[in-house]
């Protein structure tokens, strides 16, 4: 009889399996995606705001003594061999899960490349900017749908004359008194957590840190630090109204940033080993998805009447408020919230030259009412993100829509939601 070698065969059944096609698509993957983090890396050190977060291996920063010019053809190269490489990779093999994170990858990719473009100072029309970075173009609503809104908010508004100036009134009793404000943001982030936890299991060493800072372009900053712990800071340099603890709370908190870059760390990182999300690139299209579900978890975390009932019962005690006007207030923010989506026109123009700051400034004044020093930080935002701007507006209404259009009721809503936080996806993945 005729003896066989068993320990040959189970070599060349190993052997075998690791370059079945589905292995080798997979392992090309993971190369293209551990390049991809060194690249944005490197680009990272020639522009100060690109890299938002990073908690992956020391070793993958650069080397080397940073160039006194952007190694621009170097870096551009660098990215369509990766993208080359993607393109070339059979992605047939790929499952679902596997088939997002080649699209994220892909557009990521592409917005590294115009980023580059960017920085050597190439110009692009705003629409065309926020496709390449954001995959998204904000579309434009008309001036008849603001100048309505407009009109109602006159209607609501105590008074009469000057919109802004009658709304700065009225919004005075709301203001958190400055000594109060840690107290009210931490109640508010304690609120928000524990709600976000009834629907969302978040790994039990979860944490975060509150600072207070000054002369910055936001209100609210979320700095992901990697083992699902995140730096929060609010910013203090203007007045707080009430309603905006529980905004930043939920944003930059729960169910907002710390929550996404939370879950994919859990589910992506360290249950999947795709090393790409332990970087976050700010100018890629992550960015519309991070700001879109941070700004729509606020609503899903505390629909209205939830929201005012918790806001007179615990923040306005706390913040010694009265509340007496809170409802007609809310009334007041929501076509407020409306209006907001003008930024993106307003920001358009300011960008391509076709509005004059001073101009900006009186359009900001009028249809945000902004006071002039809310109004100069918030152009200071136009000129240092430019197109970013339409990830709050376009990201939050194309997430709405994707999760409600698939949910029939608050724990289908929720799913669907965390589904977006914790897997890959840019807008048109949506």
């Amino acid at each position: 009889m005729r003896r066989i070698n068993l320990p040959f065969i189970f070599l060349f059944a190993f052997f075998y399996s690791c370059q079945r096609p589905e292995h080798v698509s997979q392992r090309e993957l993971d190369n293209i995606a551990q390049s991809y983090v060194k690249l944005s890396l490197g680009v990272g050190q020639y522009s100060p705001l690109f890299v938002d977060a990073y908690y992956g291996p020391e070793s993958w920063r650069p080397s080397g003594k940073k160039k006194d010019v952007l190694p621009y053809e170097e870096f551009k190269w660098q990215c369509m061999n990766l993208m080359d490489r993607l393109k070339d990779l059979d992605n047939s093999y790929l499952d679902s899960l596997e088939l997002l994170r080649y699209n994220f990858l892909n557009k990521q990719l592409l917005a590294v490349y115009t980023e580059l473009d960017m920085m050597a100072g190439k110009s692009l029309p705003f629409d065309v900017e926020s496709m390449a970075l954001y995959d998204a173009v904000a579309k434009e609503k008309g001036q008849a749908y603001y100048d309505s809104l407009m009109n109602n908010l006159d209607r609501l508004l105590p008074g009469s004359g000057d919109i802004t100036e009658r709304y700065l009134a009225f919004r005075k009793q709301f203001i958190i008194p400055i000594d109060k404000v840690d107290t009210v943001f931490k109640a508010a982030i304690a609120e928000a957590r524990k709600r976000v936890k009834k629907y969302i299991k978040l790994p039990d060493n979860e944490s975060f840190t509150i600072e207070y800072v000054q002369g910055k372009p936001w209100s609210g900053y979320n700095w992901f630090k990697g083992d699902a712990h995140s730096v929060i800071q609010v910013n203090t340099d203007l007045p707080i109204s009430i309603d905006k603890a529980l905004d930043l709370a939920c944003h930059e908190g729960y169910p907002g940033h710390h929550v996404y870059n939370t879950l994919l760390e859990d589910r992506l990182v360290k249950n999947m080993k795709w090393y790409e999300f332990q970087i976050y690139p700010l100018f890629t299209p992550q960015s519309l998805i991070a700001e879109g579900s941070a700004n729509y978890g606020i609503d899903i975390t505390f629909p209205l009447k939830d929201r005012i009932a918790f806001e007179k019962h615990t923040l306005f005690p706390l913040a010694s408020l009265d509340i007496d006007e809170v409802e007609h207030y809310y009334l007041i923010k929501n076509i407020r919230k409306q209006l907001r989506s003008y930024e993106v026109e307003i920001a358009r123009k300011y960008l391509s030259n076709q509005l004059s700051k001073a101009n900006a400034l009186i359009m900001m004044r009028h249809y945000f009412q902004f006071s002039p020093g809310r109004a100069l930080q918030r152009l200071n935002f136009y000129q240092t993100y430019r197109s970013y701007i339409i990830n709050y507006s376009v990201g939050e209404k194309l997430i709405k829509t994707h999760v409600e259009e698939q949910s029939r009721n608050k724990q289908e809503r929720w799913h669907s939601f965390m589904e977006i936080l914790s897997t890959p996806r840019t807008a048109s993945t949506l």
